[in-house]
């Protein structure tokens, strides 16, 4: 069993249609019930996954989003100890994370995740204490 964080581009293939990312991200998520791993997200995740459905006025998709990932998902808070993750990943001088980028890989490192999911290949390459590897869903070893 592994300790794996989805970024929200993942959440967002899965409940909307976008060919074969949204079918890899199914795969994965199979493969994840298969092997009892732990599906793991931010309350960030939330709240980007609400901006589309509530700028259209949809509350109903907006619960059933939040409702989806709460039944399937550990939710992470952005608590003092990410807050003081984030702190040094925005401090990094040699690279600059943007804040909402910074918000999930400190609450993935504070919640101490063996894999960190992401499609956005500017993260894949970042060392971070309390994760041990960043890759995206076609690369994923499962």
């Amino acid at each position: 069993m592994s300790r794996i964080f989805w970024d929200t581009n993942l959440f967002i293939y899965l409940f909307e249609d976008y060919g074969e990312l949204s079918e890899q991200v199914d795969r994965l998520r199979s493969s994840m019930l298969l092997r009892d791993d732990q599906l793991i997200t931010s309350t960030l995740t939330i709240g980007e996954l609400q901006v589309m459905p509530m700028r259209a006025g949809n509350e109903g998709l907006c619960r059933k989003y939040e409702e989806a990932i709460r039944s399937t998902s550990i939710v992470v808070n952005f608590d003092m100890d990410a807050a003081r993750q984030y702190a040094k990943l925005r401090s990094l001088q040699k690279r600059k994370i943007s804040p909402p980028d910074a918000i999930q890989l400190a609450c993935a490192a504070s919640a101490r995740v063996d894999l960190f999911l992401t499609n956005d290949t500017r993260l894949h390459d970042l060392r971070i204490e309390g994760i041990q590897f960043i890759t995206s869903v076609a690369r994923a070893p499962l």
